[in-house]
């Protein structure tokens, strides 16, 4: 399983939300490759999974990956819920 972590720049940001990932899928015993990308890069790389921000995610349409909002990159819970919930993890 791939999954993008997408911010606007693909620095600062997704990469937090890339190491907040990480920690929830290691947490839950699920193995995947999570790389930390920004928008434009998204749309040419195959994954499974895309998370991004609500606003990103309008740029993202039409990506092969199934596409999860998450409002807040730093919050270990909701990124948590939003992959149960997608049965990610």
């Amino acid at each position: 399983m791939k999954i993008l972590a997408v911010c606007g720049l693909g620095q600062g940001t997704s990469l937090i939300l890339r190491m907040n990932i990480e920690e929830v899928l290691n947490e839950a015993g699920v193995d995947a490759e999570v790389e930390h990308v920004d928008v434009s890069a998204a749309s040419g790389v195959e994954a499974d999974y895309i998370l991004t921000s609500n606003e990103l995610a309008q740029s993202l349409q039409g990506h092969q990956a199934k596409i999860l909002v998450v409002n807040n990159y730093f919050d270990i819970e909701e990124i948590k819920r939003v992959l149960s919930q997608n049965r990610v993890i």
